[in-house]
C-alpha cells in the first residue's frame, strides 16, 4: 500500500507494537497460504533467509524438492487493524523462490510478472486492473458453520432495513481504508444477501495482491458478525450469481493506450486489437477466470453474467463492455471472470490474450448492442457470436487447444493446474446428486 524500506518496516512492527508477521504467498487455486513468524524473525525474513516446505503447497513440487525461499515483497506491509492491541499482527506477501535464487516458476504472483515483463517488451509501461468482487452473505449456526440462510432481503443499492448487511458492509470498507484501500463504492447486489465493494484500479500486481487481502478482510470481518462471506460464484439456484468484473486498461507513461479522442468512439487501434485477442481467446480461458465446476452454474442465461462472446460500447449483455468514462479512464471491462479465480493467473491469461491481438494486429468482430439473452442460436450464429464453454470439463479442453494462453501460464502451472481441475471435475461427475434422486428414485 506504500513504498517501504528494510529499515522502515523494522521501525513500524515496533511502533505499531506488532507481535507476529504473516507471510503470505497463493497457491495455484488462489487460496492464500502463511508462514507465521514472531517479530524476533522479522529481520531474517527481510534478509530472505525463511525458508518452507514447497511440497505440502499445492501445485508446488514433489517432496525431494520442497525447501523454497519467501522473499517479502517490502510495499505489501501492512498490520491487520482487528488485531489484539497487546500484540498486534502484520502481513507481507511473498514470492517463492528456489533454493538456487530462481523465481518458482509455479508461483502464481512470479508468473504474472512474466507476462508483465512481455507486455514491457512491446513499449507498454503498466498494466491497470479494476476488480469489481461480488460476494454472499450467509448467516452461521450455533457451531460457527455457515448456513444457507440469508441474513436480508435486500436488493441493488437497497438501504437498511432491508439490507441488514449493510453494518457489516461498513465495517469491512472501515477496516480496508485504515489497511491503505481507497474506496470507491460499497452497495448491497442483486441477489439477496450479495454485496460488491469496489476499490480503486491500481497496477496488475498491487491490484491482485488487493484481491487478495481484499477477500481475508471480507471473510475476517462477516465472522465478527456472526456471517459467512463466501466468495462462491453461484451458492444459489435461481438468483444471480456473483462475478469478479475485471476492469483492465495498458499504460505508456502516464497516457493510456487505450484512448484516442479522434479513434471510433475514442478508443485506439491499441483498444481494437487488445479487444479482438480477448474475445479471441475467451473460450481457452475460461478455465483460469472460471475454474470450479460451480462457475458454469453461473455462466448461464438470464441472470446477467455474461455466457457469450461479444463486445459492445453499450449493452452489459456481452463478455466485453467499454463503460463510458475516456481520456485516462479508457478501459476494457471484460465480465465473465468469477471471484474463485486465483487473480494472478486469471490477469496473467487475460493480458497475454490481448498482447497477441496486439502483437498480430487482430480486427474484432463488430459490437453487439443488441440483448444477446433473447436472441435466437441462428441469430448468433449470424452474428458470429460463439458461446462460452458450458462446464469445467469442456473449458479444459479448449484450454488444452490454445498455444497462446498455456503459455501464459508456463509448463509448471498449467500441468499442476489441468491436475487438479480434472480431478475436481471427475470428483462432480461421478457424485450422485440430490437432484438426480429427486428426479429418478420413485420414476423408475
Amino acid at each position: 500500500m506504500g513504498k517501504y524500506t528494510r529499515e522502515d518496516i523494522m521501525r513500524l512492527a515496533k511502533e505499531e507494537n506488532v507481535k507476529y508477521i504473516r507471510l503470505q504467498f497463493t497457491d495455484i487455486l488462489g487460496t492464500i497460504k502463511n508462514v507465521e513468524i514472531p517479530v524476533s524473525q522479522l529481520e531474517k525474513a527481510l534478509d530472505n533467509k525463511m525458508m518452507f516446505d514447497g511440497s505440502s503447497i499445492e501445485g508446488f513440487v514433489r517432496i525431494e524438492e520442497s525447501d523454497m525461499y519467501l522473499y517479502p515483497d517490502l510495499d505489501t506491509w501492512v498490520v491487520f487493524p482487528w488485531t489484539s492491541e497487546k500484540g498486534k499482527v502484520a502481513r507481507l506477501i511473498c514470492d517463492i523462490y528456489n533454493v538456487d535464487g530462481t523465481p518458482f516458476e509455479g508461483d502464481p504472483r512470479a508468473n504474472l510478472k512474466r507476462i508483465l515483463a512481455e507486455m514491457r517488451e512491446l513499449g507498454f509501461t503498466d498494466f491497470n486492473l479494476g476488480p469489481e468482487p461480488e460476494f454472499f452473505l450467509f448467516k452461521l449456526d450455533e457451531n460457527g458453520e455457515p448456513t444457507l440462510e440469508l441474513n436480508d432481503k435486500g436488493g441493488y443499492f437497497d438501504l437498511a432495513p432491508t439490507d441488514l448487511g449493510e453494518n457489516c458492509r461498513r465495517d469491512i470498507v472501515l477496516e480496508l481504508e485504515e489497511m491503505g484501500f481507497e474506496i470507491e463504492a460499497s452497495h448491497h447486489e442483486v441477489a439477496p444477501g450479495q454485496h460488491e465493494i469496489d476499490f480503486k484500479y491500481a497496477d496488475a500486481i498491487t491490484a491482485c495482491d488487493n484481491i487478495q487481502t481484499f477477500k481475508l478482510v471480507v471473510k475476517t470481518i462477516a465472522r465478527k458478525h456472526g456471517l459467512h462471506a463466501t466468495f462462491m460464484p453461484k451458492p444459489l439456484f435461481g438468483v444471480n450469481g456473483s462475478g469478479m468484473h475485471c476492469n483492465v486498461s495498458l499504460f505508456k507513461g502516464k497516457e493510456n493506450a487505450f484512448y484516442d479522442p479522434n479513434g471510433q468512439l475514442e478508443l485506439s487501434e491499441t483498444a481494437y486489437q487488445f479487444i479482438a485477442g480477448v474475445i479471441k481467446h475467451a473460450p481457452n480461458f475460461t478455465a483460469v477466470t472460471n475454474p470450479t465446476v460451480n462457475s458454469y452454474k453461473r455462466l448461464v442465461p438470464g441472470y446477467e453474467a455474461p455466457c457469450y462472446v461479444a463486445w459492445s460500447a453499450r449493452n452489459r449483455s456481452p463478455l466485453i463492455r467499454i463503460p463510458a468514462s475516456r481520456g485516462v479512464s479508457t478501459r476494457v471491462e471484460v465480465r465473465s471472470v468469477d471471484p474463485a479465480a486465483n487473480p494472478y493467473l486469471a490477469i496473467a491469461v487475460l493480458l497475454k490474450a490481448g498482447l497477441d491481438g496486439i502483437k498480430n494486429k487482430l480486427t474484432p468482430p463488430k459490437p453487439v448492442d443488441r440483448n444477446i439473452y433473447i436472441m435466437s442460436k441462428e441469430e448468433r450464429i449470424e452474428e458470429g457470436i460463439v458461446d462460452l464453454p458450458a462446464t469445467l470439463y469442456a473449458a479444459l479442453e479448449n484450454l488444452k487447444s490454445d498455444e497462446v494462453i498455456k503459455s501464459a501460464l508456463g509448463n509448471h502451472l498449467l500441468e499442476h493446474f489441468i491436475e487438479a481441475k480434472e480431478i475436481e471435475w471427475d470428483m462432480f461427475r461421478t457424485q450422485v446428486h440430490p437432484w438426480e434422486r429427486e428426479q429418478y428414485m420413485t420414476m423408475y
